[in-house]
């Protein structure tokens, strides 16, 4: 299809999703963005969030990533998440555990990066608990 781009979600365990896509949002540090075909060659850190992917058969799907980068070109969009996780899969014991492990994070973050990425990743999954 010509209004659909490969969309790729890698973490280091695995490839959990490759699909055809007609939009992807994804979450970086300098803010939310959205891919569409065709969209101009971008690589992105990315910040814990929530990746919205439109599927070319009008799925969606919602995946929290935990850090990572995203690199897109003109026919392809990766993301290489160092944790990924389906929002449709995660229960109140599974947020529950993701917060602890970001507040654990922070309470041992020695730079302003990783205290900024851990306080990042609390507000979303705080915002997820409701």
């Amino acid at each position: 299809m010509a209004d659909t781009f490969k969309f790729e979600l890698v973490t280091p365990e695995r490839m959990l999703m490759s699909e055809d896509a007609a939009r992807v949002v994804v979450p970086g540090t300098e803010g939310e963005f959205t891919v569409f075909a065709g969209h101009a060659p971008v690589i992105s850190a990315l910040r814990p969030g929530v990746v919205e992917v439109a599927l070319a058969d009008s799925r969606t799907v919602r995946v929290f990533v935990k850090g990572g980068f995203a690199e897109v070109d003109a026919g392809s969009l990766t993301v290489l998440a160092q944790r990924a996780i389906d929002v449709a899969a995660m229960d109140a014991a599974t947020v529950a555990a993701e917060l602890a492990a970001a507040e654990s994070e922070l309470a041992e973050a020695h730079d302003d990066t990783s205290r900024l990425l851990a306080s990042s990743a609390i507000d979303r999954l705080k915002a997820m608990q409701h």
